[in-house]
């Protein structure tokens, strides 16, 4: 008597849980007509994805999108670890209200909200009684965290973009998340005064207008990435004294320094310090944004190589915005000759043109780099390239190592 077996009802649970996640939340659901053993299996996926991959098709059927978002959560079985919500076909905020009720009711770890309609979405207060939360990403939101709220103590990474918080808010979120790892902030709201105060935080992204930064009791920090998109609202604040100094002074224990944009004409803000900077001996990374046509950018940039005794790489990105600097280049080479970059290896230039102020940069660290290995070089345009790197092969450099590597445009 042949007995016949069924493949799929017979496969360990860990297989199907695998095979489930893998496949798109509508597509998951549907594996419920498999055979009665699978009817429920998606029930207790504890990854819940809400999105377009998830649910293709029902990008202006709002109606239809929230009876299949209430039909996953509210049969769902068991733990919910993970849960993202971020459907461009959402819009009702009483409807998001409901689910975020809902999971903030389960011991969920993490949690990603992108609403994509305006105005921005008031998240309920619901969300601060999340303890468990590990992983928390927001965007386009109000936060206003109810009184009672003490803070996420099991939150090890915040990422926030579009988000609206008033200062005192914003502070005494961060000062209570004691396991704060990981912070991003992108074009947040409310708040000028960047006062982060978080003794594990490990890797710090900024991406918004500010006009002060103060980390404290931030000794585990080793990677730190700034970006200032516009030299507007967002572009340097006015004052006396170098934003740059404060800043080195911050990063004694940094690894890696990240500067893009407009930040390091915010960096360039005020008189250049006179004395020597303190030196950040754990820096061995650091990429900038520059317009070699401006003086302040330059000479600031050679500040934060005096303070990087031990620096291995350095990534520039050149911006070409300024008028070319005429008879002012020679003397900041004149007053660096006796400073060399001791250790420095890999040097890479996106974005080089035939400008003098430039070339003489790239001279530069060939001429004070006795260690380095390979400068890679990426010009502007076609145009011209083939002159620029004769010109870069002829300058003379301490290292008998040092190798121009030419990329393509």
């Amino acid at each position: 008597m042949d007995i016949e077996f069924d493949n799929l009802s017979d496969l360990p649970s860990d297989v199907t849980e695998k095979i489930l996640s893998f496949l798109p939340m509508k597509e998951a659901v549907r594996t419920s007509i498999l055979s009665s053993k699978w009817r429920y299996k998606w029930a207790m996926l504890p990854d819940l994805v809400f999105d377009e991959l998830g649910f293709p098709g029902v990008l202006y059927k709002h109606d239809k999108l929230v009876k299949m978002v209430d039909h996953v959560l509210f049969l769902h079985i068991g733990p919910i670890n993970k849960v993202k919500l971020s459907h461009k076909g959402l819009n009702g905020t009483a409807d998001i209200d409901r689910w975020i009720l809902h999971l903030s009711r389960n011991s969920m770890k993490e949690f990603t909200f992108e609403f994509w309609k305006k105005p921005e979405y008031k998240m309920p207060s619901c969300l601060f009684s999340c303890q468990d939360l590990v992983h928390l990403d927001l965007s386009n939101c109000l936060l206003k965290p109810p009184r009672t709220f003490k803070g996420f103590k099991s939150l090890k990474k915040l990422q926030i973009e579009s988000v609206t918080l008033t200062q005192d808010e914003f502070e005494n979120l961060i000062v209570c998340c004691p396991l704060l790892k990981y912070l991003t902030m992108i074009d947040c709201r409310g708040f000028t005064k960047l006062k982060i105060d978080a003794p594990n935080l490990r890797i710090l992204g900024l991406n918004c207008a500010f006009e002060d930064l103060n980390l404290q009791h931030t000794l585990k920090l080793t990677i730190i990435c700034i970006s200032l998109e516009a030299n507007g609202d967002q572009g340097p604040v006015p004052g006396s004294s170098s934003n740059l100094l404060k800043l080195l002074a911050q990063c004694a224990h940094v690894q890696g320094l990240d500067i893009q944009n407009y930040f390091l004409k915010y960096l360039a803000v005020g008189d250049l310090p006179v004395k020597r900077p303190k030196p950040c001996l754990h820096l061995k990374l650091l990429r900038i944004n520059i317009d070699f046509n401006d003086l302040k950018e330059v000479l600031s940039t050679l500040y934060l190589l005096r303070s990087a005794p031990f620096l291995l790489k350095l990534y520039i990105t050149v911006r070409q915005e300024g008028q070319a600097l005429v008879g002012e280049v020679n003397s900041w080479l004149d007053d660096n000759q006796n400073f060399q970059l001791r250790k420095l290896q890999i040097v890479e230039v996106h974005g080089i043109s035939s400008t003098k102020a430039g070339l003489d940069f790239i001279k530069f660290l060939l001429l004070n780099s006795p260690m380095l290995e390979k400068v890679f070089c990426k010009p502007a345009s076609y145009y011209r390239s083939l002159e620029l790197l004769k010109k870069m092969i002829q300058f003379k450099r301490s290292s008998a190592l040092a190798e121009i590597i030419y990329l393509d445009p």
